[in-house]
């Protein structure tokens, strides 16, 4: 049954993720406007995979390696598979996750998704929207502990904030509430193919909530204050990957240390 809020008529981002990173839900005009953008620039299904291979291998240094426990992941989209609380507590069992949206799509799915937290961990969703960091900030204080490092998650998200200097200062709230020894982690769209950016304004076109691509340089601002790791900001296909020689593709992403 349909979540009385859900508009089925309109293509919808985390729908339309879902769909190019195999997901099931999805609707029809989501699937017809991935088509379309896949149409005009093949790399889309390849960045979505990457996105979440990127996650998978930064939350799993994170939570094993660096001994972090605590992720607050904002603008979560839909879960697919390997979800962050699924790769933070099979390494560590006690890690508490707050995923954040305000989709009601994704707020729907969420009870579904946390049936498989582990028992010695807390899993939670936070209705909560960018605009608002301290709300967000707020309703996290309720389950991870700010004394604590915690990781600040942005996993493609921050192209819904229209205005570069909005999303600057969101990052940077969330970031200052955290402790010193917290992590962002971070990764963005690039406007580092002609074809994405023709895409983009073609499925802007449908009607659907614009998403703005954004330059490496501006990824990397928001970043500015932390120690990167290696190796520093790259094509998230780039980080540290499992295998030698992976293609680069249009999304830049970094891990970095709150000093």
């Amino acid at each position: 049954m349909d979540h009385p809020k859900i508009d089925v008529t309109t293509p919808h981002s985390a729908r339309i993720w879902n769909y190019w990173m195999g997901g099931k839900d999805n609707y029809p005009v989501d699937r017809e406007a991935g088509d379309a953008y896949i149409k005009a620039f093949p790399g889309i299904v390849t960045l979505a995979k990457e996105s979440r291979r990127f996650l998978i291998r930064a939350v799993g240094h994170l939570a094993g390696e660096v001994g972090v426990h605590q992720f607050l992941d904002i603008g979560t989209g839909l879960p697919t598979m390997q979800n962050t609380h699924e790769v933070a507590q099979r390494l560590a069992p006690e890690s508490r996750i707050v995923y954040v949206d305000n989709d009601p799509l994704v707020l729907a799915h969420a009870r579904a998704l946390l049936v498989n937290t582990t028992p010695e961990g807390v899993t939670t969703y936070v209705d909560g929207d960018l605009h608002e960091p301290d709300q967000i900030i707020a309703d996290a204080r309720n389950v991870l502990n700010f004394s604590k490092p915690i990781v600040v998650m942005f996993m493609g998200i921050l192209g819904h904030l229209a205005d570069f200097d909005e999303a600057r200062a969101v990052v940077a709230r969330v970031v200052e509430a955290v402790p010193a020894g917290s992590y962002l982690l971070l990764w963005d769209s690039t406007n580092t193919s002609e074809g994405f950016d023709e895409a983009q304004q073609g499925y802007d076109d449908t009607g659907a909530v614009p998403y703005i691509l954004r330059s490496p340089d501006q990824v990397a601002r928001f970043f500015e204050g932390l120690e990167l790791l290696e190796p520093g900001l790259v094509s998230i296909s780039q980080w540290r990957p499992d295998a030698e020689g992976a293609a680069a593709v249009d999304g830049y992403g970094a891990v970095a240390r709150k000093p």
